[in-house]
């Protein structure tokens, strides 16, 4: 029989989370990067700055998605909620090597602001589980449609010759597409215009900031 955890069980879990999230190459991903297997192209200088920019701003965001889930998951009211967040945390693990890899190759970073979106994020995912389920998981929904809109404006400024970005890009657009249709399938609430253009100004401080730091 599978022994329940306590809270100060799931704030030790939690812990070595953050920390597998906010420390270099410490994340191992389950399904390998979609750029393995694209062709290597030659990028000017100019080029690699801003796809290592907007790869960055990606990494980021998938640091806000773990401390989301996980913050989600220490307050969700329901079991089943509980282990759908806890399932898509994992799920985001793979976006967040593959974008590290991606940096890595592009001779950039990681941004160093990212324990800050880490702490902020993981606040509002355990404030919305407080709140109730079905808001916690509109939040979710709410916050993938955030990421998808980044994604989608990334994929046309990438250079045509970029295949190994793009894939990436791709890939995490089409996943993310699907964690926001499943939690508002699985009972979220859907957020009015005027809080998800709220949420819209609040992403921007994210990508304006990480783009370079």
């Amino acid at each position: 029989m599978q022994r329940r955890l306590s809270f100060v069980d799931k704030l030790i879990c939690n812990a070595d989370q953050a920390l597998r999230t906010l420390v270099p190459t410490a994340a191992n991903s389950i399904i390998p990067s979609p750029a393995e297997k694209k062709h290597h192209a030659e990028l000017s200088e100019q080029e690699q700055k801003h796809i290592a920019g907007l790869m960055r701003i990606n990494h980021t965001g998938e640091v806000c998605a773990q401390a989301l889930y996980q913050g989600q998951a220490l307050t969700a009211k329901l079991p089943e909620i509980r282990e759908e967040m806890e399932q898509a945390a994992q799920e985001e693990i793979d976006h967040l090597v593959w974008c590290e890899e991606r940096l890595n190759q592009l001779g950039s970073r990681t941004s160093l602001l990212n324990p800050i979106f880490y702490a902020a994020s993981f606040s509002m995912g355990a404030a919305a589980g407080l709140v109730g389920d079905k808001w916690s998981l509109g939040f979710v929904a709410a916050t993938e449609e955030q990421v998808c809109k980044h994604l989608s404006d990334h994929l046309q400024q990438l250079p045509e010759q970029d295949e190994k970005s793009r894939a990436i890009l791709e890939q995490m657009l089409e996943d993310e597409a699907e964690h926001g249709s499943n939690a508002l399938a699985a009972g979220g609430h859907e957020f009015s215009a005027p809080v998800k253009k709220l949420m819209t100004a609040m992403s921007k401080v994210m990508t304006q900031t990480t783009y370079r730091m």
